[in-house]
């Protein structure tokens, strides 16, 4: 096991620093460094989807909610997709996104409308209250998540974001 670095060695031992040493206390035959990192990232997720979901509720909306309705505003004006490329946007079946997006109609906040190139297509699009909602959600969401970096220093946000990246592509480039 490597020496802590300085930066370490000044930084309070967390629940994740406690797990590893018990780990490593009983099974000393196993490299359980990895639990280092992707513990903490699995406990940090916990702690962004409690802070999304705090964030969304202020709106009335549900995580899953604000998935429809910001990959909507993602799309660009006027603001709309078919419900296959919702499906591909936020990784759920056909069936799931059919069920959302009768739910998200049902409280005017999309609308479903014919896909002018496919008679036998529809296209849902944003409303002017879906909008609202989606804009006013994310505002808070940011706010809340450069809280939640407060402690990082833009260099190392930067940093942080390109380690994940690398992580995470292999995962993102499967079908």
């Amino acid at each position: 096991m490597a020496a802590p670095d300085d930066t370490t060695a000044r930084e309070a031992a967390d629940e994740v620093d406690r797990i590893v040493a018990a780990w490593r206390r009983e099974t000393p035959q196993l490299d359980v460094e990895p639990l280092e990192v992707l513990s903490r990232v699995a406990r940090l997720a916990r702690h962004l989807d409690r802070l999304r979901r705090d964030a969304f509720s202020a709106h009335e909306l549900e995580t899953w909610e604000f998935d429809v309705l910001s990959a909507l505003r993602r799309a660009g004006a006027p603001h709309e997709l078919s419900p296959g490329q919702l499906v591909v946007q936020t990784l759920v079946t056909s069936g799931t996104m059919t069920n959302r997006v009768d739910r998200l109609a049902g409280r005017g906040l999309v609308e479903r409308r014919p896909d002018p190139e496919d008679r036998r297509g529809v296209r849902v699009r944003l409303t002017a209250a879906g909008t609202a909602v989606v804009d006013a959600a994310l505002a808070d969401l940011v706010d809340a998540e450069h809280r939640m970096l407060g402690v990082l220093a833009r260099e190392e946000r930067r940093a942080l974001a390109t380690l994940l990246r690398r992580v995470a592509a292999p995962f993102e480039q499967q079908p």
